[in-house]
């Protein structure tokens, strides 16, 4: 297993867990992303910079992606991608994609950008707050311990 971040808009505190789960571990972290970012020194944290322009690290990841990976995005087409590869999508939010939700969450996520589009709504998700980094946080734990060999 590796664990694949879309490091674009992923909230530091969230990179923050991942990275120290990761060296908790001992599994390898790529953070996918199209700027270099600071990250810990760590023989199993690694970046991986690709080209400004939609969607390349998405479609990074899901070249790169293999089943039973986990991917930690806030991109609800790129979750699809990831769930229907075999892997696992994480939103920073703690919210798991999963075969059975990914259809309802990718038709919400389409018909929220097209009112947004035509003005019918406004705004965006609610700011991340100490819930969500728990949330995140806890379904991260959950997800790491399936894995972990026995």
């Amino acid at each position: 297993m590796r664990i694949w971040v879309d490091g674009d808009a992923c909230p530091a505190v969230i990179k923050e867990i991942v990275f120290r789960a990761a060296n908790r571990i001992r599994i390898p972290l790529t953070v996918v992303a199209n700027q270099p970012m600071r990250l810990p020194r760590s023989e199993f944290i690694s970046q991986l910079t690709v080209p400004a322009g939609l969607n390349v690290a998405d479609q990074q990841i899901v070249e790169l992606l293999n089943p039973g990976d986990l991917v930690i995005t806030a991109d609800i087409p790129l979750a699809a991608y990831v769930v229907e590869k075999g892997g696992t999508a994480l939103d920073p939010r703690g919210h798991l994609y999963t075969e059975e939700n990914i259809g309802e969450r990718l038709a919400m996520r389409n018909l929220l950008d097209g009112l947004r589009g035509e003005g019918v709504v406004g705004g965006g998700p609610a700011p991340f707050g100490g819930n969500d980094r728990q949330a995140f946080a806890n379904q991260l734990d959950r997800i790491l311990a399936k894995r972990r060999p026995a």
